[in-house]
């Protein structure tokens, strides 16, 4: 299923979007898409055999604003360096265990918001990722691929970074992860059946239409599985958790001088393969 919440900032509504591409209303089965619902099979039911006998009503999309398509997120935990390109790319060694670092909840907006340059910024940089949705609490869990049963589901992620406020400015990576819009989420959530080897999809990003990124998961150096086996050691995760799973090659930090660094009025789109496409411009805090 391809789930999702549309609606003005704050009051979005649940919906699905169908196998034709048809927007459908879940508000008369669920109040939302959050964890709640995805720990829920019972409700995931309901809406698997509303969609399938075709009862649920069509929503309007025109006009109508693609919010997160997760509600009320409890933590979102981040993995640095996750891919060999990128890693090759930056000069960095390859880590030994996965890098971890965090993102607020209240960095997420709907795929197509704007994103906000900070003030005082000269090195806002882009990265599509990979982002995973926890449907059952994970807690000390001994394999990937018991990890894998713990996934509710995937979404596309842009993990908007600043690098002078990440890198040059002292202390941890996450003065320059958390900054208000870093991290536009969605269209949809589509859940993990839908997406059997998360180790086998396409990421693209392009600036002002010039590809930047055009990377395979099937590069990361922690795969999907071992990186929610490798958290849950460390930290609970609990339905409507995100891991973002890092970047492929092909951002601004690792390109030549004078490196490319997102500017206000620059547009940013973004998409992976059977998760959908992202769109924002960017404008001055």
């Amino acid at each position: 299923m391809k789930l999702l919440r549309v609606g003005t900032a704050g009051a979005e509504r649940p919906a699905l979007l169908d196998a034709e591409g048809v927007l459908r209303d879940l508000s008369g089965l669920v109040p939302d898409i959050d964890g709640a619902l995805l720990a829920d099979d019972a409700a995931l039911g309901r809406i698997r055999a509303a969609a399938g006998a075709g009862e649920l009503p069509v929503l309007d999309g025109a006009g109508l604003r693609i919010g997160p398509p997760l509600g009320r997120i409890g933590k979102i935990v981040c993995i640095g360096l996750n891919y060999h390109d990128h890693a090759r790319e930056t000069g960095a060694e390859p880590p030994a265990e996965p890098v971890i670092f965090f993102k607020a909840a209240d960095t997420v907006v709907g795929p197509n918001d704007t994103v906000l340059v900070p003030r005082g910024s000269r090195k806002t940089d882009w990265e599509v990722e990979l982002a995973v949705v926890i449907g059952r609490t994970a807690r000390y869990l001994e394999s990937a691929q018991e990890a894998l049963g713990h996934v509710a589901g995937y979404a596309v992620a842009h993990d908007v970074s600043e690098r002078e406020f990440q890198i040059e400015r002292g202390g941890t990576w996450d003065k320059g992860k958390n900054c208000e819009t870093f991290n536009p989420l969605g269209p949809w959530l589509v859940t993990a059946d839908e997406a059997p080897d998360p180790q086998k999809l396409s990421l693209r990003l392009w600036v002002n239409g010039e590809l930047k990124q055009d990377g395979t998961t099937a590069e990361q150096i922690f795969s999907v599985g071992e990186v929610v086996r490798y958290v849950s050691h460390f930290m609970t995760l609990y339905p409507g958790d995100v891991i973002n799973t890092g970047t492929p090659a092909g951002v601004a930090l690792g390109q030549p001088e004078p490196k490319p660094y997102l500017r206000a009025g620059d547009v940013v789109e973004l998409e992976i393969e059977g998760l959908g496409r992202q769109r924002q411009e960017l404008k001055d805090a």
